[in-house]
């Protein structure tokens, strides 16, 4: 009799000491989660602007290779501007970019060098009729 006491102690002690270690990792989660999310709330604007002028006759698909990958941002319709808003996701941790433009109904292409680019800055896009002679600037 006595020991089946020791074991049914033994393992309301083992249940007690697991459930006091789940809350206490639980609660230890919760605290060291809110100070990251609030700080990141806190950083400001993580966008970059992209001013696109055209000055080709064909419209441009504009993409922005980053990170091993390219992302669709939009068209520019030829012989017009347009301006596109890139979010904070698609800078990275590196900061740099290129940009693509596909031009439709071409073969031809643009391609900017690598660009290093910050949260809050713009950059400004000048596409030429031979889109070899584009240039860019980041401001």
């Amino acid at each position: 009799m006595f020991t089946l006491g020791y074991f049914r102690v033994a393992s309301m002690a083992m249940t007690m000491l697991l459930l006091t270690l789940a809350l206490a990792s639980q609660g230890c989660w919760w605290r060291h989660s809110r100070p990251a999310e609030e700080s990141r709330q806190q950083a400001g604007p993580t966008d970059v602007t992209l001013y696109v002028t055209n000055h080709n006759y064909l419209d441009v698909i504009v993409y922005v290779i980053h990170d091993g990958q390219r992302t669709r941002i939009g068209a520019v319709t030829g012989s017009s501007s347009q301006s596109f808003t890139l979010p904070g996701r698609l800078i990275g941790q590196a900061h740099e970019l290129q940009l693509f433009g596909d031009p439709i109904g071409s073969e031809d292409f643009a391609l900017t060098e690598l660009l290093v680019v910050h949260a809050g800055q713009s950059i400004e896009w000048t596409l030429e009729t031979d889109l070899r002679r584009s240039s860019v600037g980041v401001y």
